[in-house]
């Protein structure tokens, strides 16, 4: 769930038809290539299709283990190259950096007083930061988005690619939405990616990736990042499909897996491309299942990476 307020379920309905017009324009591969699956299988299979594994799929991160310190789609030719001097055989992204943003922080839950405080956005001001939502047994957002956010950075490694934590569950709370913001500015990212899981009503099931909305304002003007966010939100969206078998949300973006949000602080104050990945509806019981398993965590992990391999060129 996006730290920075989601609207509650009932307001977070499908949006204009449009974008599934959009997106089966441009992510018609994997999207169709999910949909005949499911046709075939039946609405109850959950055995996603067989993937082609990143190089590091087989490794999973310790639970304490530390990180290295317009809309029209962006041509990739239009994309920031890697440093001169970088280049690796085999490692065609080393130099490009990513900023993974874990959503909430475990610690959140102890200081709300904090949290609650109200931070500038740029077109208004919201709170600090939330605590996130949890599954009906308990398994809160803030672990899983740790979790798979973790596992996100070894495969994004593998590949060469320098990775910046937002946080990594080595601070008090926090941190705040706007910071946030501008980690990835000042790490001059390609790319960077806020990983959550929505707090929905039951039966709505489905992930979806949230992108910036035209929005100027105060401090905030996403104009220059509007078209390669959406590029980037595509790449994942397709890949997600792919690997994790997992459907596009059937409550919010019009069946396109693609939701355009004006209102949260991460996207407006980003100066570089950022999206924010819902990889599922944790108040759901059967999305629950798969939130809290460690093998669909990887996947969804690795259909993240493909998304951010495939964006960026590799």
């Amino acid at each position: 769930m996006p730290y920075d307020d989601s609207p509650p379920p009932a307001q977070r309905r499908s949006r204009a038809s449009t974008l599934a017009i959009a997106l089966a324009a441009l992510v018609p591969t994997c999207l169709a290539g999910w949909l005949l699956w499911q046709a075939m299988s039946g609405p109850e299979e959950t055995e996603p299709p067989k993937v082609l594994p990143l190089p590091s799929q087989s490794r999973t991160p310790g639970a304490n283990e530390k990180p290295p310190v317009t809309v029209t789609a962006t041509p990739p030719t239009a994309r920031p190259s890697a440093p001169k001097g970088d280049d690796k055989p085999g490692r065609p992204l080393a130099g490009r950096v990513v900023v993974v943003d874990a959503g909430h922080n475990p610690g959140n839950f102890k200081h709300t007083r904090e949290i609650n405080q109200l931070v500038d956005i740029g077109t208004n001001k919201k709170e600090c930061d939330t605590t996130g939502t949890s599954t009906n047994a308990g398994y809160t957002e803030a672990a899983f988005t740790l979790d798979v956010s973790r596992r996100l950075r070894l495969l994004l490694e593998e590949q060469g690619m320098k990775v910046v934590f937002t946080q990594n569950d080595d601070r008090p709370f926090g941190p705040c939405i706007d910071e946030r913001a501008r980690i990835g500015n000042e790490a001059q990212a390609d790319a960077v990616v806020s990983v959550h899981a929505d707090g929905s009503a039951s039966g709505d099931r489905g992930f979806h990736v949230i992108l910036p909305a035209l929005v100027k304002g105060g401090s905030a003007d996403t104009a220059p990042i509007v078209g390669p966010s959406r590029e980037l939100g595509e790449r994942i969206a397709g890949k997600f499909v792919q690997v994790t078998g997992s459907a596009p949300a059937n409550y919010v973006g019009g069946g396109t897996g693609l939701d355009v949000r004006k209102d949260l602080g991460g996207l407006n104050l980003s100066t570089v491309p950022k999206v924010f990945v819902e990889c599922g509806n944790m108040r759901d019981a059967k999305d629950a299942a798969l939130l809290t398993s460690p093998e669909w965590r990887q996947k969804a992990a690795q259909g993240i990476a493909e998304g951010i391999v495939d964006y960026l060129g590799g």
